[in-house]
């Protein structure tokens, strides 16, 4: 399951890539995912994807090497579980999230997350999976 979401994401993120780019995706725990998320972004708890940028983004596009994004599949699993998500479309979905940080996206304030998130949406509508934002913007009247 993880290998076809890994391969299915970047196949559709790649035309937002330089060609030939290369990664490394490492799928770990919650415990290490939250060593990583305190010393990175002083955040004592696990979160479902981080991604580290090799180097800054050249022209818009990043060089071969993009970087490295960190997976927890036990909070992956669980944040699935209790959003009603099929495991497959919400790790699908982190991947694609995590190579745009890669690619230099990001979603520090409403702007930029209204644009990576458009992103996102956009990339997994081509695979066939439904909006993931969809139900916050209903709750919150956007």
């Amino acid at each position: 399951m993880a290998a076809k979401a890994v391969a299915a994401a970047a196949a559709a993120c790649l035309p937002r890539l330089a060609g030939g780019s290369e990664l490394s995706v490492v799928f770990t725990d919650d415990a290490h995912m939250r060593r990583l998320n305190r010393t990175y972004r002083r955040k004592d708890k696990p979160t479902n994807v981080l991604s580290f940028p090799a180097a800054p983004p050249s022209g818009g596009r990043y060089g071969p090497l993009l970087g490295d994004m960190f997976l927890a599949s036990e909070t992956i699993a669980a944040e699935a579980a209790a959003e009603g998500l099929t495991p497959t479309d919400h790790l699908t979905h982190l991947i694609v999230h995590g190579f745009l940080h890669l690619a230099g996206y990001d979603h520090v304030d409403d702007e930029e997350a209204e644009v990576m998130e458009g992103l996102e949406t956009a990339i997994l509508n081509t695979m066939g999976i439904a909006d993931p934002y969809a139900a916050s913007r209903r709750a919150t009247g956007l």
